[in-house]
C-alpha cells in the first residue's frame, strides 16, 4: 500500500515526518468507504488589493507565488475561485461597472478598470491553471440604484425599472469577461446580504433575493444563452428559514437556483440546508478573514471551518484574500489574514500559516473525487476524501500542544502516525 504523509507546524512546514509504521491495537481514526457528496474543489477570491501586493514583487517572486496558489505539482493547485462584480472591501478604491446615473439600459457598462488589477491577476492565474472555474457577486450595485446612493450601506431601489436593469447589470458583466476571454461560470446575487457596512454593501431579504432571482435574474440569464449558474448566496446568516427555505421553497424560483453558497454566521444554515435540498450543490464562498496577525491559532480555527463545511455537505472551500500587503490593510482600515504577505518596501514575500492550511487539503485533493465519512476519537480533527484515481486522501489536526499517536484505519490496515504539536497533517494511501 503506497502512502504519502506531510505535516505543517509552528516548528516545521511542509515536512516529511518519518514514514508511517504499521499500526497496533485500536484505530483511533477510521476511514470509511461510501462516498458521500462530490468534491469541486478549492480557492480563494481575486481583489485589486491582491494584484497590488504582486505587482511590487520581482518577476520571479511574483511567479513563484502564482505558482504556489495555483500549480498542480508543486502548489495548491487552486480549481474554484471567486472575484467581486465591482469593487470589494479589497480593492484599491470603490467603483462599479455603471455610475451613469438613469442608464437603466446599461449602454455605459464597462469593465475597464478590471483590465487594470483583476483581469491581469486572472490571466495570470489561468496560464497556470488552465481548469479555473470563476464565480462572481456584487459587494454593491451601482450608487444610482441605491438608497441611500452610496457604496456603503443601504439597498437596492425597489423598482421593476431599478430590478430588470441590475439583473442587466449582471448579465452584462457575464458577457464582458466573456468578450476578454474570461468564463464566468455562477453569479451570486449578493455578497453578505445581511451586512449594513462601511465598505461596499447591500442589505436584501430572503425573500428580496426570492423574488430577484425569480423575476429578474433568472429570466434575464436564460434570455441571454449564457450557460452561467444563479446560486443563492453569498449567505452571512444562520437563518435558514429566513433566507434558504423562504428562497427555495419557491418553485419558481427554485428552478433558477443551481447551489447554495455561504460565508461567516452562513455556516450556521449550511447543515440544515443539505438535509432539506440534497439536490443543491453548496460552497463555502469566502473564508473568515482573522485579524491580520496570521497566526498558528487562527490557522487552526481555518482547519475547524474546512471540517464544519466538508463535513456538513459542502463541494467547495474558497479561501478568502490569497495576497495581501503585508498587514493586510483594507483602505477602510480593517486588518486580515492572507495566505501570502508581501513587504511593498521590500518587495518580500512571505508564506504564512493559512497558506499550508489550505495546502494541506487543496495540493492532494482533486475535483471530481468525493468526501468519505470517517469515524472514531479523531473523526471530530480529521476530513478525508477520494480522488478520481482511487487514493484516497485524510488530512488531520493535531490541536494539542503535546505530539498524539494515532491509528488510522485505512481500507482494514492499520498506519501508525506521529502527529506533531499543534499540527496540520495529509496522509495519502493508495
Amino acid at each position: 500500500m503506497n502512502q504519502r504523509w506531510m505535516a505543517s507546524s509552528p516548528a516545521g512546514t511542509w515536512i516529511k515526518p518519518p514514514a508511517p509504521r504499521p499500526g497496533r491495537g485500536r484505530a483511533g481514526l477510521v476511514v470509511g468507504t461510501e462516498p458521500r457528496q462530490a468534491w469541486e474543489g478549492f480557492g480563494g477570491c481575486f481583489n485589486e488589493l491582491g494584484w497590488v501586493a504582486l505587482a511590487a514583487l520581482s518577476s520571479r517572486d511574483r511567479a513563484a507565488a502564482l505558482r504556489a496558489l495555483f500549480a498542480e505539482r508543486d502548489g495548491c493547485g487552486f480549481t474554484r475561485c471567486r472575484l467581486p462584480i465591482g469593487a470589494s472591501d479589497y480593492a484599491a478604491a470603490w467603483y462599479s461597472h455603471n455610475e451613469h446615473d438613469g442608464d437603466y439600459a446599461m449602454r455605459r457598462f464597462s469593465i475597464a478598470r478590471d483590465e487594470q488589477y483583476l483581469i491581469p491577476y486572472i490571466r495570470s492565474a489561468q496560464a497556470i491553471q488552465p481548469a479555473l472555474s470563476l464565480f462572481a457577486s456584487p459587494w454593491s450595485p451601482p450608487t444610482w440604484m441605491k438608497f441611500p446612493p452610496a457604496y456603503n450601506y443601504g439597498t437596492l431601489v425597489w423598482s421593476p425599472r431599478n430590478l430588470r436593469a441590475y439583473a442587466q447589470y449582471v448579465v452584462k458583466f457575464v458577457q464582458a469577461y466573456a468578450k476578454a476571454g474570461i468564463r464566468i461560470d455562477q453569479v451570486h446575487p449578493q455578497n453578505e446580504p445581511v451586512a449594513d457596512q462601511k465598505f461596499p454593501s447591500c442589505k436584501w431579504t430572503g425573500a428580496q433575493l426570492r423574488d430577484f432571482i425569480r423575476d429578474y435574474l433568472g429570466p434575464a440569464l436564460r434570455r441571454s444563452g449564457l450557460p452561467t449558474e444563479i446560486w443563492l448566496g453569498t449567505l452571512n446568516t444562520a437563518d435558514y428559514n429566513g433566507f434558504v427555505h423562504a428562497v427555495l421553497s419557491d418553485p419558481r424560483a427554485n428552478r433558477y437556483i443551481a447551489g447554495v453558497g455561504f460565508q461567516w454566521d452562513g455556516k450556521g444554515a449550511i447543515q440544515r440546508t443539505h438535509q432539506a435540498w440534497p439536490d443543491k450543490r453548496l460552497m463555502q464562498t469566502e473564508n473568515e478573514c482573522g485579524d491580520g496577525q496570521n497566526t498558528w491559532d487562527y490557522a487552526h480555527y481555518v482547519f475547524e471551518l474546512l471540517h464544519h463545511y466538508i463535513t456538513n455537505g459542502a463541494n467547495a472551500y474558497v479561501y478568502w484574500n490569497m495576497v495581501l500587503p503585508a498587514g493586510g490593510r483594507s483602505t477602510w482600515g480593517w486588518l486580515q489574514n492572507a495566505m501570502l504577505s508581501v513587504d511593498l518596501e521590500r518587495g518580500r514575500l512571505a508564506y504564512n500559516p493559512e497558506f499550508f492550511v489550505m495546502k494541506h487539503f487543496a495540493h492532494f485533493v482533486k475535483p471530481g473525487g468525493t468526501v468519505l465519512g470517517v469515524a472514531g476519537p479523531w473523526s471530530g480533527n480529521a476530513v478525508a476524501f477520494r480522488n478520481p484515481d482511487g487514493r484516497r486522501v485524510c488530512v488531520i489536526q493535531n490541536p494539542s500542544s503535546e505530539p498524539q499517536g494515532l491509528n488510522v484505519d485505512v481500507g482494514g490496515g492499520l498506519v501508525a502516525l506521529s502527529l506533531l504539536p499543534r499540527s496540520i497533517q495529509t496522509l495519502v494511501v493508495g
